[in-house]
């Protein structure tokens, strides 16, 4: 079977008009033919069992594909010739929607053309992307604090009562019924099809969370409105397509369920792999808010009302069990506020917790992951009560389901109630999953679970979070990822640090996993000719940061005067690139665009006229313009990389991690910041060239790139550009 995918690439590439063949293209593409073609598919028999010389062959391989390979068509092609003909699936996953949509609306239907036999593909998004027409028409037909008359109040059933309290609410109020009603008529006429991306204007967060479709809330089939449904119009068109396109985010929030392909029978493409590790930590960890609770006493409500007419039996023990829900919270919070209160109030310098944005937060991490002693009794209490709650909502959720399939007339009443559940469900699954992370006990020679406090806005406002987390995320995908994945291809421009995949292998779990290969494909460009690197110095350390950051923009001003055409300018801090621009001459400041001040695509629409105009154009810019920007030839002929990209593990998770490390004897800052710093700055340096024609000039202000041992570590990373390595900045 690979031999056949991989003619049917070279078939492709052959009559393609604009394709040539390249080396490392073909290279990839034989590596994904060979690893798909060798991993066995579907059920396991039923008397072979993982390692058992009759269980299935597991194949997977993590290619770092470097610029201008054309990864995209190296792993399609045989990916999809190898789905059609095993009769299974392709699903691709990326960390980007500027590369799903360049899949869906681009490469996938050029292949499409190209490849003898037919294919269908979908872009899969998940549920709260898409508008819930019921919750949609309850707040058109009856407002916000509209509600029939069998239905609860208009204040227990308002969503925004908390966020909007006095007279102002009232104008805000009508702004959101505006914004539902404008919904719900280009909706209803068809001028919106339901998906948030394709509303005109992207809607306010909370706007959009009062209509968002969700699992919990989501009674499926036995829904009213089921028929008109815009999710489950988008699920019939993944029904029929051999490939499908989604996110990390949904791909890891799908496991276990039923909502995608199933992995064990399945092709999985994972691009902008080295996304993977953050994406899975950021999934599989929690929180809860200790202060605010008064959705528990609507849930309790709400439950006991539902329950009681469908005789559920399980809702005798509610009221009690949310009382000491509500005392167990209370005292965790007191506890809290106790031991960590001193450190809460002093807000945590640039991180920010999971509150409102903007809003302060200070912070109290639990020093090796050991809560206090009396913390436990109440903690213990908690995750007693959740359970039993959660156990009770389930068993009323079962009957409301029930309820509607057998009477359909009723639908739309018991679907509502449904949904007013399911929308306060999350939260309490929300505490009990917190709390059992919170209960965790460190092991001995294990990760400890990262715990953390955090105390955000002011006044009445005020709130106190309990969070908890992985500390490392390769055991959290090994254990819910790599354990069903049977066929799997990574890849990356950038997948290796310092020259090695070791890191990159450890963060995603496959380290030392004998069903994994590895492949480093060159890029076809001739870096040595098309690229030079000037390893520039100042005499203020980079570590002292006003110093530093004083004599770095008196040498980057005196640079930017010979940009002819476009230049990128990468800074590590807003701080560091505000003052930057404040410093800029006259003459200078008109020809430089700044993140942020102009939206992205306009801001990057000016430079590309600017260019083409033959006036020079800077943008200045920081990590979201040092990965995924694509400015080729003229557009970007000179970079400025203004200090390392380090990323010191300063947040609860990272600092848990390099806790642990130290504990144990090793160096967090060789195992962890210098491999992470190495795969930003390749993509940092990734900018300069992005065709086999394109020349530019890349310089590095930061002299522990050439004057320290992990700068030369760093620098191995990198492209083999001509080096250049001028005096000290006088």
């Amino acid at each position: 079977m690979a031999r056949e995918a991989l003619d049917a690439f070279d078939r492709v590439v052959s009559s393609t008009a604009g394709l040539r063949p390249r080396e490392g293209q073909r290279l990839m593409a034989e590596q994904v033919a060979r690893t798909f073609a060798a991993a066995d598919l579907g059920r396991l028999p039923d008397e072979a069992t993982e390692g058992d010389e009759g269980a299935p062959t597991r194949s997977i391989a993590v290619v770092q594909a470097g610029t201008g390979v054309g990864k995209s068509l190296a792993y399609g092609v045989p990916a999809i010739a190898l789905a059609l003909a095993r009769n299974t699936r392709v699903m691709i996953s990326t960390a980007t929607v500027a590369l799903q949509e360049q899949l869906v609306h681009k490469d996938l239907p050029a292949l499409a053309a190209q490849m003898p036999l037919p294919f269908r593909f979908a872009l899969a998004k998940g549920r709260g992307r898409y508008v819930c027409k019921l919750k949609l028409e309850r707040l058109t037909q009856h407002g916000e604090g509209g509600h029939d008359s069998d239905e609860e109040s208009p204040e227990e059933d308002d969503l925004f009562s908390a966020l909007t309290p006095g007279p102002a609410g009232l104008d805000e109020r009508a702004q959101r019924q505006a914004a539902f009603a404008a919904m719900g008529a280009d909706l209803a006429s068809g001028r919106w099809d339901g998906d948030r991306d394709t509303l005109a204007v992207a809607p306010d967060p909370l706007i959009w969370q009062a209509v968002a479709a969700d699992v919990s809330s989501c009674s499926a089939r036995h829904c009213p409105v089921y028929g008109q449904c815009s999710y489950f119009e988008q699920r019939k068109a993944l029904v029929g397509a051999q490939v499908i396109v989604v996110n990390h985010d949904l791909l890891l929030s799908s496991l276990g369920s039923r909502a995608l392909p199933e992995l064990d029978n399945c092709l999985l493409v994972i691009d902008e792999a080295h996304h993977l590790p953050g994406t899975a930590l950021d999934q599989f960890a929690s929180h809860m808010d200790l202060s605010r609770l008064t959705w528990l006493d609507r849930l309790t409500s709400r439950a006991l009302k539902a329950g009681s007419q469908l005789g559920v039996e399980e809702v005798a023990d509610i009221p009690k069990h949310a009382a000491l829900i509500r005392q167990a919270m209370q005292d965790v919070a007191r506890l809290v506020m106790h031991r960590y209160g001193d450190q809460l109030r002093v807000p945590a310098r640039g991180w920010g917790g999971s509150g409102r944005p903007g809003d302060p937060a200070g912070r109290a991490r639990v020093a090796g992951g050991r809560l206090p002693e009396p913390m436990n009794s109440p903690l213990a209490q908690l995750a007693h009560s959740t359970q039993v709650y959660v156990d009770a909502l389930r068993a009323i959720s079962k009957a409301l389901r029930a309820e509607m399939r057998d009477q359909p007339q009723e639908a739309r009443r018991l679907a509502t109630q449904y949904a007013q559940l399911g929308t306060l469900a999350p939260r309490l699954e929300a505490v009990h999953a917190t709390t059992r992370w919170l209960m965790q006990a460190p092991q001995e020679g294990a990760p400890p679970v990262a715990k953390w406090f955090t105390l955000q806005g002011s006044g009445e406002g005020m709130a106190l979070y309990a969070h908890a987390s992985p500390t490392l995320p390769g055991g959290t995908l090994r254990h819910h990822l790599w354990s069903v994945v049977r066929g799997a291809v990574l890849t990356s421009a950038t997948l290796t640090s310092c020259g090695r995949f070791d890191f990159l292998l450890r963060e995603i779990g496959l380290a030392d996993d004998s069903d994994v290969v590895t492949l480093e494909v060159p890029s076809p460009f001739d870096f040595q000719r098309q690229g030079r690197l000037v390893l520039a110095s100042t005499r203020a350390d980079p570590r002292d940061a006003a110093a530093f950051t004083s004599e770095m923009v008196e040498a980057l001003i005196h640079d930017l005067r010979d940009v002819r055409h476009g230049a990128l300018v990468l800074f590590t801090s807003r701080e560091q690139m505000r003052q930057a621009t404040e410093a800029l001459p006259a003459d200078l400041r008109e020809r430089v665009l700044v993140q942020n001040e102009t939206p992205r695509q306009r801001l990057l629409q000016w430079h590309a006229q600017r260019v083409a105009d033959g006036l020079p154009s800077i943008i200045f810019g920081m990590q979201s313009f040092g990965e995924g920007l694509d400015l080729p030839g003229r557009l970007c002929e000179d970079l400025f990389i203004t200090k390392l990209p380090f990323m010191p593990p300063d947040d609860p998770v990272g600092e848990a991690r390099a806790e642990w490390l130290r504990e144990a004897g090793r160096d967090p800052f060789m195992e962890l910041v210098v491999p992470a710093t190495a795969i930003r700055l390749a993509q940092w340096v990734g900018r300069a060239i992005r065709s086999e024609e394109d020349e530019a000039h890349v310089v590095c202000y930061d002299r522990r790139l050439a004057q320290t041992r992990y700068g030369q570590l760093l620098l191995a990373g990198l492209p083999p550009f001509e080096r250049v390595q001028p005096a000290t900045t006088p």
